[in-house]
């Protein structure tokens, strides 16, 4: 099977993005949606997030460059589950006002996350 590394969806009317098929193992454990560093969102799977994310939002509790990230990153998450039936998440409105995504959402891999962007 082919690795999926970008996909476009339209949103539906209660907000809700469709995984691919080929994607949903990977979001077997979870999802997780923050704001990213810029005018997108960064999709994580959940075991992605808590092996890989939160041990670098830990270290020096003086260290700005960790207390930005910590900001940036949390500020709005939301952990989800995978609607195992449809293959669905539902996103939030300040997530989505965040990014500027109204309907139409682009998804690229990048590396061991995604990034969520407005398709308009």
């Amino acid at each position: 099977m082919a690795q999926v590394d970008y996909f476009q969806r339209k949103l539906d009317d209660k907000r809700r993005l469709t995984i691919p098929t080929e994607l949903r193992n990977e979001f077997a454990s979870g999802v997780v949606i923050t704001r990213g560093f810029q005018k997108y969102l960064h999709m994580y799977p959940k075991y992605v997030w808590d092996d890989e994310v939160e041990s670098r939002l830990k270290g020096d509790i003086l260290d700005e460059h960790i207390a930005d990230l910590n900001v940036q990153l949390r500020m709005g998450k939301t952990e989800l589950e995978l609607d195992t039936k449809q293959g669905r998440i539902t996103l939030e409105p300040h997530l989505l006002d965040y990014a500027g995504i109204d309907k139409s959402i682009s998804c690229v891999r990048v590396g061991k996350y995604w990034r969520l962007m407005s398709d308009t």
